[in-house]
């Protein structure tokens, strides 16, 4: 066993020569890091930066932190300068450089004192409550330095990516805010008066408010990635951004909706006025063929018709005044509604008409089906028979008298139909329902 002393077995000369390799090689990796750290343009934001809130809190530790490394890296390189200078004493160490040796670069020989305030601002766990001075061993203090170097750095990567991300993108939003508030304005879209109006003043206080948050509070704005422990791993908060973008879109298209009735609002109320013209043309000749109806036609129930609705013209009034006026985003939603009206109007007025003018249908077809049965048997060289001369007149003057008896008239039609057949010697015609004439069976 070979001789120890409180830092455990006594290294011999190759163990110490590889020691100092490998601590030289930390010491050269930890102060590029702490050099790339220092110079991070998230640090120097920070340094800079009037800080509220979560950022604030932590800023004020990390800052600790980052002091309490300097302090560590100083020690370190002390410690490493001392054993190089021991070993170089002796081309081959002596026992004593030896155990001193190994003291220090295993045993807790490194005492560092840091400031009151340094060490009070320090994470809790990385430091001890009211001790200014720690005692480490190398390879204790350089862990220690790893812990708070991840901290810092995570803290600093992560508010340089918000700062990165959201203040440029908010910026460009508000730019696409003002022009699209030139533009409604021009239009007449005025907080107030029209709702977009409202939308546009409600984004502008949120998108001001949202930039002043993220440059005092970036770390208010940032998820997280699950399980990831690497500095930085996450992304930025952009649900508010990407909330207030959307509304925005949605007021460009209200805009742009309100551009094109400007542009061609005079047609519309032309192709208006042309549907409500037909619409009341139509209601009119409902209404005359309502009239012809009940003097032509006896037993029918025939359907009122209603006049025009007056509403619908005034409305259209209105339309026109508000383009004399050039309010525009009045009247878009105005021809919007009074389009569908004025279809529903007139598709109304000919449900009308073809409700009127059924039961003249009804006597239109059943004399095309009497003419053509006649010019049938006329065909056949029955034209002469005295039979079908009677039923065919008889069926004639019902329908061509006034006030015609459809369902009288139906069954005389039916009757011809019926003799022709027979006549003919084709099948009989079926019965229909009503009173049934047997005369000629």
């Amino acid at each position: 066993m070979g001789v120890t002393d409180p830092a455990g077995p006594v290294m011999d000369r190759d163990e110490v020569d590889r020691a100092l390799a490998r601590l030289g090689a930390e010491h050269e990796a930890i102060e590029t890091s702490l050099l790339a750290l220092q110079d991070h343009a998230g640090r120097r934001l920070l340094e800079g930066a009037e800080l509220t809130g979560t950022t604030r809190e932590r800023w004020t530790a990390v800052e600790a932190s980052i002091t309490l490394l300097w302090a560590y890296f100083d020690a370190y390189t002390d410690a490493l300068h001392t054993a190089r200078a021991i070993r170089a004493r002796r081309r081959w160490s002596s026992r004593e450089d030896l155990v001193e040796l190994t003291e220090l670069l295993r045993g807790d020989s490194i005492t560092v004192a840091g400031s009151a305030t340094a060490t009070a601002n320090a994470p809790t766990l990385l430091s001890a409550a009211g001790r200014l001075s720690e005692r480490f061993s190398l390879a204790a203090l350089v862990d220690r330095m790893n812990e708070l170097y991840a901290t810092s750095l995570d803290m600093v990567v992560t508010a340089d990516a918000v700062w990165s991300a959201l203040p440029a993108r908010i910026d460009l939003l508000a730019a696409e805010l003002q022009r699209t508030r030139k533009l409604a304005h021009s239009v007449g879209v005025r907080p107030g008066e029209h709702p977009a109006g409202d939308d546009l003043e409600r984004i502008t206080r949120i998108l001001t408010k949202l930039r002043e948050d993220v440059v005092s509070d970036p770390l208010a704005f940032w998820v997280p990635a699950p399980g990831s422990s690497a500095p930085g791993g996450g992304r930025p908060d952009t649900t508010v951004y990407d909330r207030e973008a959307r509304a925005l879109e949605e007021v460009r298209r209200e805009i742009d909706a309100v551009l094109t009735v400007r542009q061609d609002a005079e047609a519309r109320l032309i192709r208006l006025r042309d549907v409500l013209s037909r619409a009341d043309r139509t209601l009119a000749e409902a209404r005359t063929a309502r009239g012809e109806v009940l003097a032509k036609i006896a037993a029918t129930e025939v359907p009122v018709v209603s006049g025009p609705p007056t509403v619908l013209q005034e409305q259209l009034a209105t339309a026109a005044e508000y383009r004399r006026q050039a309010q525009w985003h009045r009247l878009s939603p105005l021809l919007e509604s009074l389009e569908q009206k004025a279809e529903d109007e007139l598709l109304r007025a000919r449900e009308s008409l073809t409700a009127v003018t059924a039961p003249l249908a009804v006597r239109a077809e059943l004399r095309g089906r009497l003419d053509a049965y006649k010019a049938k048997v006329a065909r056949h060289g029955l034209a002469e028979d005295p039979f079908l001369i009677e039923r065919y007149d008889a069926a004639r003057r019902m329908l061509w008298s006034a006030p015609c008896d459809l369902r009288v008239a139906e069954q005389a039609v039916l009757r011809y139909q019926r003799a022709a057949a027979e006549a003919l010697g084709a099948p009989r015609v079926p019965q229909q329902s009503g009173p049934e004439d047997r005369r000629g069976e």
